[in-house]
């Protein structure tokens, strides 16, 4: 099989940790699908559009997606999983649709506070806007953003004072900040693998330096060996009551369908001091190297690196294969709109008039 992997070209120019983290992964895709005898070819995605006729000329039977952000901007992320879908090439991961949507942190968490599933209460800022009152201690974000970036600890604020200063400082840099009401207790992540859940997982704050916030913050993910690196550590799986587990799968899933996921994914999650779970994030396409979260819980059931990087392929032409063409889409709309159609294929080049 010849397969394409595609990533944010940027990355190989870049000394960042999470851009040299991307190639990490990418290196490890590559050598656990050529290890099983696959054609890999690497397109890197810059904005100039080259990688587009690349990806058309090469004829791949199928594109691994692990571009997070073109350029480093996370928001064009969902335009690229859009090509694939215009050309009609079967990709790992998630549709555009549910891309953009989880990447839009305010809009995914109405659409799962409208289900009635529990979300923290949250508002979103833009500049000029009111401060928000979402109750104390909250959280600052930024409202399109992946990988934990614009997370620190002055991210959590207790005063009104703070909450100003903090957006002022955010609206800065970013169009729209989300404000959430924050959750103290336990974190937890619930890996998605087509149908399944993986096992629960925790982050473990019991190394936390005192006076700091236990929450995951960019240093956190992409500073080995730092103080909230060694402060956060990630606990598969994770020790909890059957029925607190249950829940937190079933939340998990019914999120997960809400935002249309398909292929892989992971819900994060936080246990409040009353053990009520809250969503965090839904996280579609969520980091996939040998050593993150999603690889830690599937090695927990005895699923290695190699046989999770096939299921994500296998999950993604799955997808391609049942799915419906334009033509049989535009047909059944006809039907359901009242217009009795013909078996056979209409002539739109008739020579001549009737």
């Amino acid at each position: 099989m010849k397969i394409a992997i595609i990533f944010d070209g940027a990355s190989a120019d870049a000394a960042a940790p999470a851009d040299l983290a991307i190639l990490g992964t990418v290196n490890a895709v590559e050598v656990s699908l050529a290890g099983e005898g696959n054609e890999i070819l690497r397109i890197p995605v810059h904005a100039d559009a080259k990688w587009i006729d690349r990806l058309r000329r090469a004829r791949v039977d199928l594109v691994f997606n692990l571009c997070e952000s073109i350029d480093g901007v996370a928001a064009l992320e969902p335009p690229v999983i859009s090509v694939l879908e215009l050309l009609n090439l079967p990709y790992t991961g998630s549709s555009s649709w549910t891309t953009s949507l989880c990447l839009r942190k305010h809009v995914v968490n109405a659409a799962l506070e409208r289900a009635g599933l529990p979300v923290p209460k949250f508002a979103v800022v833009r500049r000029g806007g009111a401060i928000p009152s979402v109750g104390f201690p909250s959280i600052c974000k930024p409202a399109a953003e992946d990988a934990s970036i614009g997370i620190e600890q002055r991210s959590v604020v207790r005063t009104t004072r703070a909450l100003t200063e903090r957006l002022g400082a955010m609206l800065e840099r970013w169009d729209e900040v989300l404000v959430q009401r924050f959750v103290e207790g336990r974190e937890v992540n619930v890996g998605i693998l087509g149908d399944a859940v993986l096992p629960i997982a925790e982050i473990d704050f019991g190394h936390m330096p005192k006076g700091m916030w236990r929450i995951v913050t960019y240093r956190s993910k992409w500073e080995d060996g730092c103080d909230e690196d060694l402060g956060s550590a990630p606990r598969c799986p994770a020790r909890l009551p059957a029925s607190v587990a249950s829940q937190l799968r079933r939340i998990a899933i019914a999120a997960w369908r809400i935002a249309g996921g398909s292929g892989y994914g992971r819900v994060d999650m936080r246990i409040d001091e009353r053990g009520r779970p809250w969503i965090l994030e839904v996280n579609a396409n969520p980091d996939i190297a040998p050593d993150a979260g999603l690889a830690r819980m599937a090695r927990v059931v005895g699923i290695e690196y190699g046989a999770l990087v096939r299921r994500v392929c296998e999950l993604g032409l799955q997808r391609s294969r049942g799915g419906v063409t334009t033509a049989d889409r535009w047909a059944l709309a006809q039907r359901l709109s009242g217009v009795t159609t013909s078996d056979a294929e209409p002539d739109l080049f008739v020579v001549g008039g009737a």
